[in-house]
């Protein structure tokens, strides 16, 4: 078995609490709600800002015996770049105010989940950073595009408001093929526990963060009237 298989088996009960989360079955009956979704846009943006400085954190701790991972990162971070930029522009196409997300704070799953990884590449096994691709980009993969669709058919937005999810979908899909090859490669047992560590951790914490989406309309009528 490869290790990527290895990687899927093993957290395949922590990705569970991904893929339970509310609003998956919430947005096939109709019970998402444009709070719902600027919620989880803005938990988004302050994990996707941190994507290239984790990254970059990783290789610079990377030993010469992982070379061939930091060439991957530096490939990596040029397609990962300024995404959080999307995430923004799609919030203010649909009239949420950006510029306060930009200078918010997240909720305590997210915050968790970044302050975690900065710590386990720092102290631990920088290699743990692949831990979040795991879960982040399969996540993707899985949910994003049909999902996408959906949620778009539900709230009546415009195209501009789905940069972020449509362009991951497909992105993404190209993003885990590299990162399947990528893991296959990881041979030392120990850097192997670190990966399905982290990742267990992150599906954890980012699984925390889907089931706090607000998906009622009470909700949002609330933050209509707080706006």
């Amino acid at each position: 078995m490869s290790f990527f298989e290895t990687l899927q088996t093993e957290t395949a009960e922590a990705r569970n609490h991904v893929m339970t989360a509310p609003v998956l079955a919430a947005v096939g009956k109709g019970q998402f709600y444009k709070a719902s979704y600027e919620y989880f846009l803005s938990q988004a943006y302050y994990h996707v800002k941190h994507t290239v400085p984790l990254m970059m954190a990783c290789g610079a701790r990377l030993p010469d015996r992982l070379e061939p991972v930091r060439s991957g990162l530096v490939e990596y971070i040029q397609d990962e770049y300024g995404h959080q930029e999307w995430i923004l522009n799609d919030l203010a196409a649909c009239g949420a105010d950006a510029e306060a997300v930009r200078h918010g704070a997240p909720d305590l799953p997210i915050q968790l989940m970044v302050s975690y990884l900065y710590d386990v590449i720092a102290r631990g096994n920088p290699l743990s950073f692949f831990g979040m691709v795991q879960v982040l980009e399969g996540s993707s993969v899985e949910l994003a595009t049909p999902m996408s669709q959906q949620i778009q058919r539900q709230l009546g937005l415009p195209d501009q408001a789905f940069s972020y999810l449509y362009s991951h979908g497909s992105l993404d899909v190209g993003h885990f093929e590299f990162y399947r090859n990528l893991m296959d490669g990881i041979t030392d047992p120990d850097d192997q526990a670190a990966i399905i560590e982290s990742a267990r951790v992150v599906y954890r914490l980012y699984g925390d963060m889907l089931h706090a989406i607000p998906l009622t309309q009470v909700t949002e009528e609330r933050c209509h009237a707080t706006a």
